[in-house]
């Protein structure tokens, strides 16, 4: 205990206070499991908040990038690289896309998506469109244009003022949409699944009205994938469930595994919005990025993963539908395959569930005002979810007793 409360007590002391992490320290990871300096094991239904889709050092994975280091880490983007060329054959050729521009981030991969949209609206098409319709509740990101587009004021305290040209009208409101879209609009900007908003699903038809809008209006439609994309939500691509294609898309997190990756994709067109110079990323596109993204693919098809994310995301959403009434202050479910997680009623401190989790051996996150998020790596088993529920179950039922003082 004396090794982790020292480095602790040493992270606390050096690094900047925009984050309260937990006072626990891992040391490895095996699969779905995390294990800490003194060897308790903890149930990951984090997964570095959506991003280790393959678990914790997977051998496959783990290899590739050993590999990679040992060949060649960065040569810029003054030259081609193999794996760089080999991921984006690999995504355009799964996706919708022609082109991609690879980040580091997801919101630089945001940052480039609004970029090229209004250049291809302004010098592209010749117009002076410039302004974006996004989603109350949505979240793009941290970088001052992400947090503009956000419909989060959380995000936007302290930060004023923000970028001009993002309005931000209900999500699930096809007419709010159009009736905010004038002749400056350039694009529409949507999470085809708000995750940090709270695990909010489209209702039917939904991104199909808002696809028709954009073709209707000359307007670009980009779905921000960044959490829900490279099959967390079942299919490879969330927009896949509605079969409704963007203009433009954005990926990150899970792509590379737990490598820092994003990437933004384009069609053709779309793609002449950026010419040599207008717009960079030093780092974007590294061999040992996108080797570890190419690897992440040919796991995802060699292991079946998107086929287990559907069984093992339906075993979830049953056992969470059933959850609701039955485990003290839970009120409803929400999600899709592996980002799921149960609604709990306002008087439910979803912090002291994390803590009591954490001590518990299970670990997860909150997302929106009144959700607790459940993203474990795609390649778990349905007895994964039953550990987990069973760990949270016990969590609220301890925490809503205390606040009720409930007699045991």
């Amino acid at each position: 205990m004396r090794k982790t409360a020292d480095l602790v007590a040493r992270g606390e002391r050096l690094l900047t206070p925009n984050y309260a992490p937990a006072p626990v320290i891992f040391d490895r990871g095996e699969g779905a499991y995390l294990i800490d300096l003194e060897g308790k094991r903890y149930l990951d239904f984090t997964a570095g908040i959506a991003v280790c889709a393959l678990g914790h050092a997977h051998p496959k994975l783990a290899e590739a990038i050993a590999d990679q280091a040992r060949q060649m880490l960065h040569i810029s983007n003054l030259y081609f690289s193999a794996p760089e060329i080999e991921l984006a054959e690999r995504l355009t050729a799964l996706s919708f896309a022609d082109r991609v521009f690879f980040a580091n981030s997801g919101a630089e991969a945001n940052e480039a998506a609004l970029k090229i949209a209004r250049r291809y609206q302004q010098v592209v098409k010749g117009t002076t469109r410039h302004q974006f319709i996004c989603a109350e509740r949505s979240f793009h990101g941290r970088t001052w244009a992400a947090i503009s587009a956000t419909g989060q004021p959380k995000y936007h305290e302290g930060f004023g003022p923000l970028v001009p040209g993002f309005v931000h009208v209900p999500y699930n409101d096809a007419a709010a949409i159009e009736a905010a879209i004038n002749e400056e609009t350039c694009a529409v900007f949507l999470e085809p699944l708000q995750g940090e908003g709270g695990l909010i699903e489209p209702e039917p038809g939904y991104l199909k009205a808002v696809r028709d809008l954009c073709d209707a209006h000359g307007l670009l439609l980009i779905f921000d994938e960044i959490q829900t994309g490279l099959g967390r939500t079942g299919p490879l691509f969330a927009y896949e469930h509605e079969g409704v294609t963007p203009d433009i898309m954005t990926l990150a997190k899970g792509l590379g595994g737990g490598v820092p990756i994003g990437a933004m994709l384009c069609t053709d067109a779309v793609a002449e919005g950026f010419k040599p110079g207008v717009h960079a990323s030093t780092f974007g596109g590294n061999p040992l990025a996108c080797r570890a993204g190419v690897e992440v693919l040919k796991v995802l098809e060699a292991e079946a993963i998107l086929d287990n994310v559907q069984r093992v995301g339906a075993y979830l959403k049953a056992a969470l539908l059933k959850g609701v009434g039955q485990v003290p202050g839970v009120i409803g479910a929400r999600g899709r395959g592996l980002l799921q997680g149960w609604v709990v009623e306002a008087g439910i401190d979803r912090a002291a569930v994390r803590r009591e989790a954490l001590s518990r051996g299970l670990l997860l996150t909150q997302a929106g005002a009144d959700t607790l998020r459940l993203s474990p790596p795609l390649n778990i088993g349905v007895s994964h979810v039953d550990e987990a529920l069973e760990i949270l179950s016990a969590a609220i039922t301890a925490v809503y007793e205390e606040a009720n003082h409930v007699q045991a």
